[in-house]
Protein backbone atom coordinates (compact mmCIF):
# COMPACT_ATOMS: atom_id res chain seq x y z
CA UNK A 1 0.00 0.00 0.00
CA UNK A 2 2.70 2.27 0.06
CA UNK A 3 4.92 4.75 -1.30
CA UNK A 4 1.37 6.20 -2.16
CA UNK A 5 1.27 8.34 -5.42
CA UNK A 6 0.87 12.33 -5.12
CA UNK A 7 -2.61 13.25 -6.05
CA UNK A 8 -2.25 15.81 -9.22
CA UNK A 9 -4.96 17.43 -10.15
CA UNK A 10 -5.78 17.58 -14.30
CA UNK A 11 -8.29 19.83 -15.44
CA UNK A 12 -9.82 19.77 -18.49
CA UNK A 13 -7.93 21.81 -21.39
CA UNK A 14 -5.21 23.26 -18.56
CA UNK A 15 -1.74 21.59 -17.51
CA UNK A 16 -1.58 19.63 -14.16
CA UNK A 17 -1.55 21.55 -11.09
CA UNK A 18 2.57 20.22 -11.05
CA UNK A 19 3.15 21.52 -14.72
CA UNK A 20 6.22 23.80 -15.25
CA UNK A 21 4.38 26.45 -17.78
CA UNK A 22 6.86 27.94 -20.01
CA UNK A 23 4.74 29.86 -22.09
CA UNK A 24 0.73 30.83 -20.81
CA UNK A 25 0.90 33.20 -24.15
CA UNK A 26 1.86 36.66 -22.36
CA UNK A 27 4.87 37.22 -22.50
CA UNK A 28 8.93 35.31 -22.95
CA UNK A 29 10.18 35.53 -19.67
CA UNK A 30 10.83 32.07 -19.08
CA UNK A 31 12.97 31.91 -22.46
CA UNK A 32 16.32 33.47 -23.37
CA UNK A 33 18.00 33.11 -27.28
CA UNK A 34 20.55 30.31 -27.57
CA UNK A 35 23.31 32.69 -28.34
CA UNK A 36 22.66 34.84 -24.97
CA UNK A 37 20.17 37.27 -23.98
CA UNK A 38 16.72 37.78 -24.39
CA UNK A 39 14.19 35.49 -26.74
CA UNK A 40 13.64 37.56 -29.84
CA UNK A 41 10.53 35.84 -31.23
CA UNK A 42 7.04 37.71 -31.07
CA UNK A 43 3.93 37.06 -29.03
CA UNK A 44 0.49 38.17 -30.44
CA UNK A 45 -3.01 37.19 -29.63
CA UNK A 46 -0.98 34.05 -27.25
CA UNK A 47 0.64 32.84 -29.89
CA UNK A 48 5.00 32.52 -29.62
CA UNK A 49 6.20 32.99 -33.48
CA UNK A 50 9.87 32.61 -35.20
CA UNK A 51 11.02 36.23 -35.65
CA UNK A 52 13.02 35.44 -38.75
CA UNK A 53 16.57 36.13 -38.43
CA UNK A 54 16.78 36.28 -34.24
CA UNK A 55 17.87 32.70 -34.01
CA UNK A 56 16.98 29.71 -31.96
CA UNK A 57 16.09 29.73 -28.43
CA UNK A 58 15.73 27.66 -25.32
CA UNK A 59 13.94 27.69 -21.80
CA UNK A 60 15.58 29.29 -18.92
CA UNK A 61 14.75 26.34 -16.93
CA UNK A 62 17.22 23.10 -17.20
CA UNK A 63 15.37 19.98 -17.41
CA UNK A 64 16.45 16.57 -16.70
CA UNK A 65 13.99 13.28 -17.07
CA UNK A 66 10.87 15.39 -18.62
CA UNK A 67 7.41 15.13 -19.55
CA UNK A 68 6.97 17.91 -22.37
CA UNK A 69 3.84 19.07 -23.96
CA UNK A 70 4.24 21.38 -26.72
CA UNK A 71 1.80 23.07 -29.34
CA UNK A 72 2.90 24.21 -32.82
CA UNK A 73 1.85 25.11 -36.07
CA UNK A 74 3.08 25.36 -39.99
CA UNK A 75 2.17 28.07 -42.11
CA UNK A 76 0.73 27.63 -46.02
CA UNK A 77 4.08 26.63 -47.73
CA UNK A 78 5.84 28.48 -50.26
CA UNK A 79 5.47 26.24 -53.59
CA UNK A 80 9.20 26.40 -54.21
CA UNK A 81 9.89 24.67 -50.64
CA UNK A 82 10.07 20.71 -50.89
CA UNK A 83 11.60 18.55 -47.88
CA UNK A 84 13.98 19.91 -45.35
CA UNK A 85 13.15 23.49 -46.71
CA UNK A 86 9.75 23.74 -45.81
CA UNK A 87 9.27 24.69 -41.92
CA UNK A 88 11.89 22.80 -40.12
CA UNK A 89 12.71 23.54 -36.76
CA UNK A 90 12.92 21.36 -34.05
CA UNK A 91 12.66 20.41 -29.81
CA UNK A 92 16.21 19.80 -28.56
CA UNK A 93 16.13 17.72 -24.97
CA UNK A 94 19.38 19.20 -23.09
CA UNK A 95 20.33 21.29 -26.04
CA UNK A 96 21.93 18.07 -27.43
CA UNK A 97 18.84 15.10 -28.78
CA UNK A 98 16.71 16.52 -31.38
CA UNK A 99 12.92 15.52 -32.13
CA UNK A 100 12.26 16.94 -35.68
CA UNK A 101 9.58 19.76 -36.84
CA UNK A 102 9.08 19.59 -40.20
CA UNK A 103 6.04 20.43 -42.58
CA UNK A 104 5.59 16.55 -43.23
CA UNK A 105 2.12 16.91 -44.75
CA UNK A 106 2.24 15.64 -48.21
CA UNK A 107 6.22 16.46 -48.11
CA UNK A 108 8.50 13.54 -48.53
CA UNK A 109 11.65 13.60 -47.26
CA UNK A 110 14.40 11.63 -45.99
CA UNK A 111 12.59 9.57 -43.40
CA UNK A 112 14.92 10.25 -40.41
CA UNK A 113 14.64 13.81 -40.65
CA UNK A 114 10.44 14.30 -41.19
CA UNK A 115 8.43 15.27 -38.18
CA UNK A 116 8.46 13.21 -35.32
CA UNK A 117 11.92 11.41 -36.35
CA UNK A 118 14.42 11.48 -33.75
CA UNK A 119 17.00 13.09 -36.21
CA UNK A 120 18.91 11.03 -37.98
CA UNK A 121 18.54 8.21 -35.99
CA UNK A 122 15.16 7.13 -35.82
CA UNK A 123 12.07 7.48 -38.15
CA UNK A 124 8.78 7.95 -36.76
CA UNK A 125 6.83 4.97 -36.44
CA UNK A 126 4.29 6.44 -38.40
CA UNK A 127 3.50 10.38 -40.46
CA UNK A 128 0.75 11.73 -38.16
CA UNK A 129 1.19 15.17 -39.26
CA UNK A 130 -1.65 17.16 -39.96
CA UNK A 131 -2.08 20.18 -43.26
CA UNK A 132 -0.36 23.10 -42.85
CA UNK A 133 -2.53 25.97 -40.92
CA UNK A 134 -3.68 23.36 -38.25
CA UNK A 135 -2.21 23.12 -34.77
CA UNK A 136 0.23 20.45 -34.21
CA UNK A 137 1.12 18.82 -30.42
CA UNK A 138 4.04 16.60 -29.17
CA UNK A 139 4.00 14.77 -25.97
CA UNK A 140 7.50 13.92 -25.47
CA UNK A 141 8.32 12.39 -22.56
CA UNK A 142 12.23 11.89 -22.31
CA UNK A 143 14.25 10.23 -20.41
CA UNK A 144 17.77 11.43 -19.75
CA UNK A 145 21.23 9.26 -20.36
CA UNK A 146 22.63 8.87 -16.89
CA UNK A 147 26.83 8.91 -16.64
CA UNK A 148 29.01 7.54 -14.29
CA UNK A 149 31.95 10.35 -14.61
CA UNK A 150 32.54 10.60 -18.51
CA UNK A 151 31.36 6.88 -19.12
CA UNK A 152 27.59 6.07 -20.19
CA UNK A 153 26.05 4.25 -17.47
CA UNK A 154 22.94 3.96 -19.00
CA UNK A 155 21.07 5.32 -22.87
CA UNK A 156 18.49 8.04 -22.74
CA UNK A 157 15.09 7.07 -24.46
CA UNK A 158 12.14 9.03 -25.67
CA UNK A 159 8.70 8.04 -26.56
CA UNK A 160 6.66 10.56 -28.64
CA UNK A 161 2.90 11.05 -29.65
CA UNK A 162 2.26 13.46 -32.00
CA UNK A 163 -1.46 14.50 -32.38
CA UNK A 164 -1.90 11.60 -29.93
CA UNK A 165 -0.68 9.18 -32.09
CA UNK A 166 2.87 7.26 -31.02
CA UNK A 167 5.62 8.02 -33.31
CA UNK A 168 8.47 6.80 -30.92
CA UNK A 169 7.29 4.20 -28.73
CA UNK A 170 10.70 3.82 -25.85
CA UNK A 171 13.05 4.75 -28.73
CA UNK A 172 17.19 4.17 -27.01
CA UNK A 173 18.59 7.35 -28.06
CA UNK A 174 22.06 6.82 -29.60
CA UNK A 175 24.20 10.04 -28.98
CA UNK A 176 23.97 13.69 -29.29
CA UNK A 177 22.00 14.97 -32.61
CA UNK A 178 24.30 15.15 -35.47
CA UNK A 179 23.79 16.32 -38.97
CA UNK A 180 26.56 14.82 -39.83
CA UNK A 181 28.50 11.38 -39.16
CA UNK A 182 27.45 8.77 -36.31
CA UNK A 183 25.39 9.86 -33.09
CA UNK A 184 27.61 9.47 -29.54
CA UNK A 185 27.50 10.76 -26.42
CA UNK A 186 28.72 13.20 -24.40
CA UNK A 187 28.86 13.53 -20.24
Amino acid sequence: WEPEPQIIAAPDNAPPSDAIVLFGGAGLNAWQSVQGGDAAWTVKDGVMTVKPGSGDIRSKAEFCDVQLHLEWQVPEPDPNMQGQQRNNSGVFLQQRYEIQILDSYQNRTYSNGQAGALYKQVIPLVNAMRSPGQWQSYDIIFTAPRFDGSKLSRPGYITVLHNGVVVQNHTEIQGNTVWVGEPSYEA
